[in-house]
């Protein structure tokens, strides 16, 4: 079997994989809220009502005609807080979560591939790395470079690249067996050839299973960090930030503290149960291209 023809049953399954991602229920729900807490977060800035700083009302008034989730403790339109709120939470999350893949995948890439003292010196680095806890370092930074989305995005890259790295060099071990790569090395392809069209299309489905769980992680510490104020600070618009503003009149005004806190959970929700269903069908596809060949 030719080279080509081994590697096309790795793309029919890739293809697969992601047609049965959306027949699945928990992957369906999934999707489903993933799209509305992005529609709200890219979105929501155009229809809301007031802009983010505005004060149009009185501090914790209750819901009503003109303030459909009441105010907060400063006064602000809790609607069009939460509309223009998302961004910071998805967007820094993903952005973390896509820089550390970057990095942490060309770590993994390079060091099971090149195996020896390569492979010893990078996984010895990354071990370091794992041995701090996620949230004292990004305290640490937080606290050493001051706070702010540039030490925060830092902080979850760093927490990620040690894990993704491990997972991507496992992966590129078994890879790197099969025929199909050794028949690129035999006809002297060069190695970033070999590991960028031979291996890596090859491990999507791996990446793919990795990569929700992940991409919670990183939602969950950008809500912590920002509601610890070491992130974003006020008059920023933030679903944590707004937690955090807003917990003394939780009891007065609970819309204030509830509307942010029930999207950051259908965001988490949402995507676990894409993370669940993808890992759920990377698996048997792996085990389908197993069969094939």
């Amino acid at each position: 079997m030719s080279a080509l023809a081994q590697r096309r049953p790795g793309r029919r399954a890739r293809g697969g994989l992601l047609a049965r991602l959306a027949r699945t229920p928990g992957g369906v729900v999934g999707l489903v809220g993933c799209a509305v807490i992005l529609v709200i977060a890219l979105l929501g800035p155009l229809v809301a009502p007031y802009g983010p700083t505005e004060l149009p009302c009185t501090p914790f008034d209750g819901p009503t005609g003109d303030f459909p989730l009441g105010c907060d403790a400063f006064a602000h339109d809790v609607l069009s807080r939460v509309l223009h709120g998302g961004r910071t939470v998805v967007l820094l999350g993903g952005l973390s979560t896509l820089l550390a893949y970057l990095i942490g995948a060309t770590i993994g890439l390079v060091a099971g591939y090149r195996r020896g003292t390569v492979d010893a010196v990078l996984m010895r680095a990354m071990d370091v790395l794992l041995a701090f806890p996620p949230i004292l370092l990004l305290l640490v930074l937080a606290t050493g470079a001051g706070a702010g989305v540039a030490p925060l995005v830092a902080g979850i890259v760093i927490v990620h690249i040690p894990g993704i790295a491990r997972v991507v060099r496992s992966a590129t071990l078994q890879t790197a067996v099969r025929g199909y790569v050794e028949a690129a090395v035999a006809r002297g392809e060069r190695a970033p050839t070999v590991v960028f069209r031979e291996i890596l299309p090859n491990i999507t489905n791996t990446l793919a299973a990795d990569g929700g769980p992940r991409l919670t992680v990183s939602i969950l510490l950008v809500a912590a960090v920002n509601f610890l104020g070491l992130g974003l600070r006020p008059p920023a618009a933030d679903w944590a930030l707004m937690i955090s503003e807003n917990r003394p009149g939780l009891t007065i005004q609970a819309w204030s503290v509830a509307a942010p806190a029930i999207l950051i959970a259908v965001l988490t929700i949402s995507v676990n149960l894409v993370a669940d269903a993808a890992a759920r069908a990377a698996g048997r596809s792996l085990d389908t291209e197993a069969l094939r060949r």
